[in-house]
């Protein structure tokens, strides 16, 4: 019997079998329906747990559980991730992470990482745009979680924003995760950090742990479809500003990400 070649090894021709081709189009047609599925799905649960966090609103006893909540919606749709799309995460460096009231300084590639800013960051808090206020019901629940939300067009009255809620949320064991790049970023693309993390790093004397992922090579950061594998994630030592300008740490927390990036991205 003759062996069937593999339509790679020839160029296609009118006796090439009809079935040729099916196989990386329906390898589609299940990549989009998958992630379909999980955007539809995360929608709605971010939904509900956005809705349990609201009605504690006016009960300051139920602050803690608002965390709980906020904490569990993100394991959640992690556990979802894996399940539907078969995207997972390692991590490396866990031991780095500071136990209460850090600073964080995460590469910003997709919505993949705010979830795991969540999970793994004791009570977490986050500097984002204040427009997240603006979506309805999911906005009012980030709201009740009390991050510290500015305005990107008044860059003065934002960088002593920061740095006063910031301080206050640090001191009261709250750990803040920064996004330095201040939005999300294509895998390889470059942009300058803003300073407001280094000088509240410097006023407080706290070091800044930096976090490295390729979540953008699964998840892009202007889409929706998300391709199965494994990002890895790896948290770096504490880095002590000590006498350097904020413009110097920054370039030296930018450029141990990087590094750790062309590591993570490396061919193995």
């Amino acid at each position: 019997m003759r062996l069937l070649r593999d339509p790679i090894d020839e160029p296609c021709s009118l006796s090439t079998p009809a079935s040729v081709g099916v196989g990386p189009v329906l390898n589609r047609m299940l990549l989009v329906l998958r992630s379909l599925a999980f955007t539809v799905l995360m929608g709605l649960s971010i939904t509900v747990f956005a809705t349990l966090i609201i009605l504690t609103l006016g009960l300051p006893a139920l602050e803690g559980l608002r965390f709980k909540l906020g904490h569990a919606c993100a394991r959640f749709e992690l556990w979802l991730l894996r399940l539907i799309c078969g995207l997972d995460y390692v991590i490396e460096g866990r031991a780095n992470l500071p136990g209460s009231g850090g600073i964080l300084f995460w590469r910003h590639e997709s919505a993949w990482e705010t979830f795991l800013s969540i999970v793994i960051s004791p009570r977490p808090t986050w500097v984002l745009k204040r427009e997240l206020y603006w979506i309805p019901i999911v906005g009012w629940a980030i709201a009740l979680l009390r991050p510290i939300a500015i305005n990107r067009g008044a860059h003065r009255h934002a960088v002593k924003q920061i740095m006063k809620k910031g301080a206050a949320q640090i001191s009261a064991g709250r750990t803040l995760n920064f996004f330095p790049e201040g939005t999300r970023l294509a895998p390889g693309e470059r942009r300058r950090y803003g300073l407001s993390g280094a000088l509240l790093a410097q006023t407080l004397g706290r070091p800044v742990v930096p976090v490295a992922h390729n979540a953008g090579d699964f998840w892009k950061r202007r889409g929706w479809i998300k391709q199965r594998g494994v990002i890895r994630v790896r948290i770096g030592p504490p880095m002590e500003i000590s006498g350097s300008a904020p413009e110097a740490f920054n370039l030296a927390i930018q450029r141990w990400i990087e590094a750790a990036l062309t590591e993570i991205r490396a061919p193995h």
